[in-house]
């Protein structure tokens, strides 16, 4: 790479890493290496590698919570239905790394407890919208996100039809 990096291209080339290869890979050399530069422009953007974890796990929580809220919320279908199509049907490798991270490091935990309650609050407000009581839709939110979190650990994916049908069937849960 010939151009200067910024610490938006070493986050990026972290996601990276993390999707494929898991925690461990976020490290500076192997970073370096699969870039093409010296781990001298990795440590120009971050004073250690605790630095990048925290802004890996933060551009995290904007791409798993805040992106994926404003698409909904921009979207011209009811907001509960826009989220599940979105969440059922993305690339959930991402997810499922953050989460194995989160079982060896107290900061991707708390990463993970902070984007779990956000996308909880969320649900439960769009529940709420749909006039259900603040109480059932807190239990409601707790079991669609736990419906998400089993369908993010499966493997493999479902087809489209398939996945179709049981978001419509989810759908039917929880209308009011």
């Amino acid at each position: 790479m010939t151009e200067q990096l910024s610490a938006d291209d070493w986050i990026s080339q972290g996601l990276k890493a993390l999707t494929k290869s898991g925690f461990t890979a976020l490290k500076a050399d192997p970073l370096a290496k699969a870039m093409g530069v010296s781990r001298g422009s990795f440590y120009w953007h971050f004073a250690d590698l605790g630095a990048f974890h925290a802004a890996v796990l933060k551009r995290w929580r904007e791409i798993a919570a805040e992106e994926i809220i404003a698409g909904v919320e921009a979207d011209s279908d009811e907001p509960l239905t826009a989220l599940l199509r979105r969440t059922f049907g993305a690339r959930l490798d991402l997810e499922r790394a953050v989460r194995n991270w989160a079982a060896f490091d107290p900061a991707a935990q708390a990463a993970v407890r902070a984007i779990d309650r956000r996308r909880l609050d969320y649900i439960e407000a769009l529940l709420q919208r749909r006039g259900f009581s603040a109480a059932i839709a807190q239990a409601r939110a707790q079991i669609l996100y736990w419906t998400f979190l089993g369908y993010a650990f499966s493997a493999p994916q479902l087809p489209g039809a398939r996945l179709q049908g049981l978001l419509d069937e989810i759908q039917k849960m929880v209308s009011a």
